[in-house]
């Protein structure tokens, strides 16, 4: 990132590192048609400046017009061929792969947050199940060459062992986790009984500038420590996650898209993380130093949320020894460019508490 705070396509490495995978470029993906699905999410936007760079058509489905958008936030708004509607709409997709000639999909179109999903999960079951068989679907019917679809590591539900590896049963109870873990075993079946060439991630919590989620732990944090209040922690500051940088999580994203065109990974599914658990407490606590502020985390709860899973981390073992990938940003440096990104964009800041309506500071 640039200190105007624009996305590049250099990564930083942690000093010493040198890459260990060639992430899709120039030519594999030039002239090809890619849709994105939640591609005004952060995952979504920085994979279509990714794509853009290598000289891929990028085309996406959109719901809403929101007045803000992780897309406008990168300046890439008016560079994505948009076709309006919602995934769960009957042959919207069909006619978006058909008249753009899509050839790769990438479907992390979903709802993303567990407080909504316990409060009224019919939607989120709606949006990440039934849209998830939807795009694989129109997938099928017209020949689509190579699908990546968006799980979590929150699929995995709670386990006795840690960290995540995807040889553990998929043991989700609470709605959102559940809606994740159906359309995971959705999406490989495909695989398995269709020939579709479909691969699944199950990422840990993932980070950086342009996050439009307000209500997520990184972004309230991040706003709070530069605007001088204190961050908001609606849990005891205990529960512990696995948090990704978001260039890493696109870098991870394209390698399993170059794995699916060699004929591999196939019907699989893949963990990406930075591999340890981060006390959360800690994390507000180290964003808070690194962005020059003083203050103290708000604790505002006792325990582990209700829905939500007290430990997670995962194991990408598998996805680095089939590909070579693994993160080279470290969490501090992942932290530090993500402060920066905010410093810029000031418009994009998390407001204080009072003058919003969503509970602030989730986990995830």
């Amino acid at each position: 990132m640039d200190s105007g705070g624009r996305a590049v396509e250099a990564v930083e490495l942690r000093p010493g590192a040198e890459p260990r995978f060639r992430a899709a470029g120039a030519t594999e993906l030039a002239g090809r048609a890619v849709l994105v699905t939640g591609a005004d999410g952060l995952l979504g936007s920085w994979l279509v400046g990714a794509l853009l760079r290598r000289g891929a058509r990028a085309v996406t489905i959109r719901r809403d017009d929101r007045a803000v958008s992780a897309l406008a936030l990168l300046g890439l708004a008016d560079r994505v061929d948009v076709v309006h509607g919602d995934i769960c709409t009957e042959g919207l997709l069909a006619r978006t792969i058909g008249e753009y000639d899509v050839d790769s999909v990438f479907h992390l179109a979903a709802q993303t947050l567990v407080g909504p999903a316990n409060k009224a999960p019919l939607s989120t079951f709606e949006t990440n199940i039934r849209g998830t068989w939807l795009v694989l679907e129109a997938c099928r019917a017209h020949g689509v060459e190579r699908v990546v679809v968006a799980s979590s590591d929150k699929a995995y539900g709670r386990q006795d062992a840690l960290p995540y590896r995807e040889t553990q049963p998929l043991q989700a109870i609470y709605p959102y986790d559940v809606s994740k873990a159906a359309g995971d075993l959705i999406a490989r079946s495909y695989w398995h009984t269709f020939g579709l060439p479909v691969a699944v991630t199950r990422f840990a919590n993932l980070y950086g500038g342009a996050d439009t989620h307000r209500s997520r732990l990184i972004p309230e944090a991040v706003s709070a420590a530069l605007s001088g209040r204190a961050p908001v922690i609606r849990s005891d500051g205990s529960p512990e996650r696995d948090f990704l940088y978001v260039e890493d999580a696109v870098a991870a994203y394209l390698a399993i898209w170059e794995a699916l065109g060699r004929g591999q990974g196939r019907g699989e599914a893949f963990n990406a993380g930075d591999g340890k658990p981060h006390n959360v407490r800690e994390l507000v606590s180290l964003i808070c130093r690194l962005a020059g502020s003083s203050v103290e985390p708000d604790i505002r709860g006792a325990g582990v949320p209700a829905g939500e899973i007290d430990r997670q981390w995962v194991d990408a073992s598998k996805l680095r020894a089939l590909t070579g990938w693994e993160p080279a940003v470290t969490l501090e440096e992942g932290l530090r460019r993500t402060i920066e990104w905010y410093r810029a964009h000031p418009a994009a800041r998390v407001p204080a508490p009072a003058e919003r309506s969503e509970t602030p500071a989730v986990l995830d």
